[in-house]
């Protein structure tokens, strides 16, 4: 009777956890529709971007702050320059380089060469750590490729000019997440997910802020309220976390769902 019960339950967590992995996922996937829908009133990426931040950070001060309440012992100097680097690179300049290649890029053609950074990420980990890519591996990936291909030069066909450079921003977009991917495994090992993900979205949200303020008069917030309302929304649905992937033990990003966000 017991394990009859101890199972229902690990089926029960299962069901929970494939229905928070699809909602997060349509989250993720959401993000490039509402930018895209956000580009029709003329509002550039770095804007765009500042305010996405923006309504995104004070979900993530709160964390930081509630988990240093956790974590007594402070960073250390190396972890420090760790979170800044990795963050950088994987939270700032990735996200800047996706919304200005989704300026003459598709959101569909968007989504799909970013969700080639598991790929790269097997391709950068075999590099640094000398592992071995299997054969179905690497005939998965083969496939992958060749279907972006595909889509690729059909959209080429279709589209205006602008499509090479769209797709190559995008493309840096997910080369410099799947760094950020391979590089912050250990990290978030030693320093913790939400500790790790408060102090990284920290960090981009500065980078962003700093780059508008350097680049743009404060007038250029003064958007239309639809272009708020989608930022917004962005900062709702398709904010980014790191979790410990209990499978593989590196770090994931999913959608933070909107009930904490």
């Amino acid at each position: 009777m017991a394990n009859t019960t101890h199972t229902g339950l690990i089926n029960q967590d299962a069901l929970v956890g494939v229905v928070f992995a699809l909602l997060a996922a349509v989250g993720f996937s959401a993000k490039a529709i509402l930018v895209k829908l956000a580009y029709l009133d003329r509002v550039d990426a770095v804007t765009l971007l500042a305010l996405r931040m923006a309504f995104s950070v004070p979900f993530f001060i709160g964390v930081a702050l509630w988990v240093r309440r956790q974590h007594a012992e402070p960073l250390s100097r190396h972890d420090r320059f760790l979170v800044l680097v990795l963050c950088l690179v994987g939270y700032y300049l990735s996200s800047l380089l996706d919304f200005l290649g989704l300026q003459t890029l598709s959101a569909g053609l968007e989504r799909l060469i970013l969700f080639l950074y598991p790929t790269m990420t097997v391709i950068l980990s075999a590099l640094l750590y000398r592992r071995a890519i299997g054969g179905r591996v690497m005939a998965a990936m083969a496939v992958c490729y060749a279907g972006i291909a595909l889509v690729f030069v059909h959209d080429v066909g279709t589209m205006q000019g602008g499509i090479v450079l769209g797709a190559s921003l995008v493309f840096a977009s997910t080369l410099s997440y799947s760094v950020y991917l391979v590089g912050a495994g250990h990290a978030i090992a030693r320093i913790g997910a939400a500790r790790f993900t408060a102090y990284a979205m920290i960090v981009a949200t500065t980078a962003s802020l700093l780059q508008f303020a350097f680049t743009h008069p404060l007038q250029a917030l003064d958007v239309p309220a639809r272009v708020a309302g989608l930022a917004l929304a962005m900062a709702i649905l398709s904010s980014p976390r790191c979790c410990r992937c209990s499978c593989c033990r590196t770090p994931s990003v999913v959608s933070v769902p909107a009930t904490h966000r």
